[in-house]
């Protein structure tokens, strides 16, 4: 009995010190998060990238998350993520599937297929959406115009491509476990940019993060995207 006590004890103590340990974990990738963007902010794929980049030793303001940034009509575009670097500015989209998906990166719709084939969905096609991003980007002003953009496309969830087929040059297709790897190719085999105002950048990016927490511009924007699948039969 004395020992099955001992014993009881001591798994006890062990859980309690692994329980610590994991809210102190939490605690921390929580602060680590905040020191670029709200907890509220994005979605869970988007705040784990801005987790990684931290952990990758990225500085918390070469990060910018949950971009709208308005264009010259006065509509906002929404971009998921701009990494800052050297070497010109990572432009993310990040994208969250399950099940099989086949991808040409010349058509306009992506397929998602589940449940075995019972299951059928179709989805804007991301590097075109990504490129269209830079390309609004780049009319934003002369900085953009003339620095080095990368598009770098991410997904997350349980999913396996069956299929792809031409990707354009200078755009990354991935899943999380090849962020490293795909961040040191670019800023190992390209030039460093040539910035000639690294400030106004900054602004123009920061202003476009704060631009997520008015819920005019988020709700705006929401409406128009739902709007745009509802006119070409694609699942919310």
């Amino acid at each position: 009995m004395e020992s099955a006590f001992l014993i009881f004890i001591f798994l006890l103590i062990l859980l309690i010190i692994v329980a610590v340990y994991i809210l102190r974990q939490n605690a921390h990738q929580r602060s680590l998060i905040k020191s670029v963007t709200g907890l509220h902010r994005g979605t869970p794929s988007e705040r784990e990238l801005v987790l990684e980049l931290l952990e990758e030793s990225y500085h918390p303001q070469a990060i910018f998350h949950d971009l709208y940034i308005q264009k010259k009509n006065g509509n906002y575009f929404q971009i998921d993520l701009i990494l800052a670097t050297p070497q010109g500015l990572i432009i993310f989209e990040v994208k969250d599937y399950s099940g099989w998906l086949f991808a040409n990166g010349r058509s306009t719709y992506w397929t998602q297929i589940m449940a075995y084939g019972t299951e059928k969905y179709r989805f804007y096609n991301p590097i075109v959406q990504n490129l269209r991003h830079i390309e609004e980007l780049r009319k934003i002003s002369p900085q953009f115009s003339k620095i080095p953009i990368f598009s770098v496309v991410v997904f997350y969830g349980d999913n396996e491509f069956k299929a792809i087929e031409n990707i354009p040059d200078n755009v990354f297709l991935i899943e999380p476990s090849q962020l490293p790897q795909t961040i040191e190719n670019i800023t190992t085999t390209n030039p460093k940019a040539m910035y000639t105002n690294k400030q106004e950048i900054a602004s123009v990016l920061k202003l476009a993060h704060s631009n997520g927490d008015d819920p005019f511009i988020v709700n705006a924007h929401i409406e128009f995207v739902n709007s745009y699948k509802e006119k070409n039969g694609i699942p919310h």
